[in-house]
């Protein structure tokens, strides 16, 4: 994997460091953030029994914090497809390729007291980055609820590939909106449905990919 960035690199601030999560000392500190943005924003919509696992999941490829003051704020993570991600199938229709040529970017969220510092968008860059290095093409679910979330992936040049519903318990449909990182260059399909700009307090809020429970 790339190295980290921390103060004085592009992604950074002088205060603020994206770098590699550490599950020994790292996995308490983005709980104890997940309940702070879950208690503000409903997310992740119910509550896992295991937090930390639902962080962690099976064998991601990759996840990043961000660090304020020394203080785990935020959250990223990248893994392969499963079953339940819509992004990934609907990509490869899109592009002709194999599902496996994808990555999903989920469980990404920034504590609420850390907001209007970009952290989303600079956790966003990181995984992005190292999805490509691995050639392979970033894609993601999100709650069409989660109107900040979507904005900031429009406003960063993400593909809305289609808004689709799933059933996440009995009697319970819920809409997720399906994105696609832009091409390499910034080039978006001529499909590409028109983004709006989002406010520079959406870089901060908290957005995920279908934020499930397990």
């Amino acid at each position: 994997m790339r190295r980290d960035h921390s103060a004085g690199a592009p992604d950074a601030h002088p205060a603020l460091r994206i770098r590699e999560r550490d599950e020994a000392r790292d996995l308490d500190a983005c709980v104890a953030a997940l309940a702070e943005v879950h208690e503000a924003d409903g997310y992740p919509v119910n509550w896992p029994a295991r937090p930390a696992h639902w962080l962690t999941g099976d064998a991601p490829l990759g996840a990043w914090v961000a660090e304020l003051d020394g203080r785990v704020v935020g959250h990223v993570r990248l893994s392969r497809a499963a079953a339940g991600d819509e992004a990934p199938g609907l990509w490869s229709e899109r592009a002709g390729v194999a599902v496996a040529s994808t990555a999903v970017v989920s469980r990404l969220f920034v504590a609420p007291g850390a907001r209007g510092h970009g952290i989303g968008a600079l956790l966003m860059a990181r995984v992005d980055r190292e999805a490509r290095a691995r050639g392979l093409h970033p894609v993601l679910d999100v709650v069409s609820s989660d109107a900040p979330a979507a904005a900031l992936y429009e406003r960063l040049g993400w593909e809305l590939l289609s808004v689709v519903e799933q059933e996440w318990g009995p009697g319970r449909r819920v809409a997720l909106r399906c994105y696609a990182a832009p091409l390499e260059g910034g080039a978006v399909s001529s499909r590409t449905e028109p983004t709006s700009e989002a406010p520079a307090e959406a870089t901060s809020r908290s957005a995920a990919s279908s934020p499930r429970s397990d």
